[in-house]
């Protein structure tokens, strides 16, 4: 079987939402990462679990495909196939799973089931390929800054997302221990359901640190939830949010957003920066408390969240503030993708973690 080989070649998977994603890793190398993402969400203002299900059954193969082309690996040469397996839309999920076991069964090779969420950690391990990055493959990435420095285990990884606010304890690429979550809403979910209050685009992180850039950060303040332990909080921030444009509107007489900027032009880039200061100011003091209470220096951050630019500053500034070792991802592995995916297969693979075929995906898990 796959041992027989001379590298350890695994395709991976990634479908977990909106993103068909597909990765080749050749002996913790990473060749390709291709994705395809879904717009038909937008006009919806939210992901919708039946229009991706349908849009990954259409973009699987050819992205498959491409991800081997662009590694130039080839399917005999595969060892593994590795898939994310939850949490995410069920819907989504099994078109990924189905494929990568039929793939599995057809090419005789092993399947190797993903966590997720792990997935993101891991993403801070992913190795890319010089020719990769001086194709413009990896966001923001230079050759020079090759090889990528990794975290030393263990580390506490703030995990952030649209679904997912957590800080986890990572002892090894398989032993994680989640100590702190959200209790109601994550962070990333208050980011776009204030944006879509505000009339902005799905998804809405990105179009709330783009204004909060030209904004007033102290121009509004919104309540910060006093939760015990290193839990997270952010549906008081929500509702606090949505008093003070209600507030506003009544003062100014008027009824909607729009005519309130008539009286105020730069409300929307002071909210956003006022909302996004307030978001890192909660998610920061939770990881600090962790982290000095259990003695860590080394601290990451990782998920989708992890590409805002206020969030990422603070990260650096952090490091400084208390000497400590910060790893922040590169923006081409902050959202799903299947390098993460790919990078968290290869280690299962070393471990010979392999899933059986009747394994289903599930929608809802912690790590």
């Amino acid at each position: 079987m796959s041992s027989d080989k001379k590298h350890i070649t695994i395709l991976a998977i990634e479908s977990s939402c909106d993103d068909t994603s597909a990765a080749v890793i050749r002996d913790g190398l990473l060749l390709s990462n291709v994705t395809a993402s879904q717009k038909v969400h937008e006009e919806y203002g939210g992901v919708v679990p039946e229009l991706a299900s349908r849009a990954h059954q259409q973009n699987i193969v050819p992205v498959i495909d491409a991800a081997l082309r662009r590694a130039g690996v080839s399917r005999e040469e595969l060892s593994a196939i590795g898939f994310t397996r939850g949490p995410g839309l069920l819907g989504s999920l099994l078109v990924g799973t189905s494929f990568a076991k039929g793939m599995a069964l057809a090419l005789h090779i092993p399947l190797i089931d993903v966590n997720h969420l792990q997935g993101h950690i891991m993403a801070h391990f992913v190795e890319p390929s010089e020719d990769m990055v001086n194709a413009g493959m990896i966001k923001g990435m230079t050759a020079e800054q090759l090889p990528l420095k990794h975290p030393d285990f263990p580390f506490l990884c703030l995990l952030v997302s649209g679904g997912n606010s957590q800080i986890v304890k990572v002892l090894s690429p398989s032993q994680m221990e989640i100590i702190g979550q959200t209790i109601d809403d994550a962070a990333g979910e208050a980011f776009d359901k204030c944006a879509k209050v505000l009339g902005l685009p799905y998804p809405g992180g990105p179009w709330i640190d783009k204004l909060a850039k030209e904004g007033n950060p102290e121009a509004f303040a919104f309540a910060k939830p006093n939760i015990a332990g290193y839990d997270y909080s952010f549906s008081g921030l929500k509702t606090s949010f949505l008093y003070t444009l209600r507030d506003l509107m009544k003062a100014h007489q008027v009824d909607s957003v729009e005519a309130l900027e008539a009286h105020i032009p730069t409300l929307k880039q002071d909210v956003c920066a006022s909302l996004q200061k307030t978001v890192i100011e909660i998610l920061m003091k939770k990881l600090r408390k962790a982290a000095k209470d259990l003695n860590i220096n080394t601290v990451a951050v990782a998920g989708g969240v992890s590409a805002n630019s206020g969030l990422r500053a603070a990260f650096v500034d952090y490091g400084k503030r208390y000497q400590a070792k910060v790893f922040i991802p590169p923006f081409s592995f902050t959202t799903d993708n299947a390098a993460m995916i790919a990078q968290a297969a290869y280690y299962k693979y070393l471990d010979g973690q392999f899933c059986p075929i009747s394994e289903v995906p599930f929608a809802k898990t912690k790590i």
